[in-house]
């Protein structure tokens, strides 16, 4: 059997269509997580630090949004812990994430993302949303993100 030679190899993965260089950075991170979580005990105030960290790397506007959403939801819903999911802001229940931000930068988005995983209790009927654009925060648009966690956790 042949061998290929490096040089195909390596012109084959560049030109694959597979994940981005930003999917694949947020892979790699999420594995760096993961290993972290291993290590360390369930430590909340770990958790936080690390969630805290990544907002002060995030350019603005998206760093004002994400440590505006950290006030909401951890007076709307102490009971879960912060953490980083996929190098972003999350906020997990038994380990299991119930809400996340994803910064506008992450992906090159012209906006932020607030979203909730299926662990949240948002059922209404056969379709619900599980994220929202975010461009800025109004107070009416506070009230609303500290309502849905509050349900999500209910």
């Amino acid at each position: 059997m042949a061998q290929k030679s490096d040089k195909s190899t390596t012109a084959s993965r560049e030109t694959s269509k597979g994940f981005t260089a930003e999917e694949r950075a947020a892979m790699k991170e999420r594995a760096r997580e993961l290993k972290a979580e291993e290590r360390a005990t369930k430590d909340r105030a770990a958790g936080e630090r690390d969630l805290l960290a990544k907002i002060a790397e995030m350019p603005e506007p998206d760093r004002a949004m994400a440590e505006r959403l950290h006030a909401i939801i951890t007076a709307s819903a102490p009971a879960l812990s912060p953490k980083t999911w996929y190098g972003m802001p999350a906020y997990a229940r038994d380990g299991k994430v119930v809400c996340y931000f994803t910064p506008a930068q992450k992906f090159d988005s012209r906006y932020a993302t607030f979203g909730f995983n299926d662990t949240a209790n948002l059922d209404d009927g056969t379709m619900w949303p599980t994220s929202f654009a975010l461009t800025e925060l109004t107070a009416a648009d506070e009230a609303r993100i500290a309502a849905l966690v509050k349900q999500a956790v209910s």
